[in-house]
């Protein structure tokens, strides 16, 4: 296995460890919403603290170019949607890379 090929495994792990980032903070959210987790216990809070830090920089730039949706917020999808067309061309990319058609 080449370093080229590593370093396409590395960037398709990562873009799925930050998808299920993603779900996580999700289903955390509604969690909370629905009072099943208590924001007030110090080792919730971290945890979904740490996954605002973790996925904002990503959702800011979307939440400004999309419309407002009256409290819904579609950046999470949004993101989702870049990172598996992400995955569909760093596929096509290491295929073409690795057939020897370039």
């Amino acid at each position: 296995m080449s370093i080229g090929h590593s370093l396409f495994t590395i960037t398709h792990y990562l873009l799925s460890i930050y998808t299920w980032i993603i779900i996580i903070q999700f289903v955390l959210s509604w969690l909370i919403v629905f009072n099943v987790l208590n924001t007030r216990s110090p080792g919730v809070n971290a945890f979904v603290n740490a996954l605002d830090r973790i996925t904002y920089p990503l959702y800011r730039p979307i939440r400004k170019l999309l419309p407002d949706f009256g409290g819904i917020d579609f950046s999470p999808m949004v993101v989702i949607i870049i990172i598996q067309v992400l995955h569909y061309l760093l596929y096509g990319i290491e295929g073409t890379l690795y057939s020897g058609t370039i």
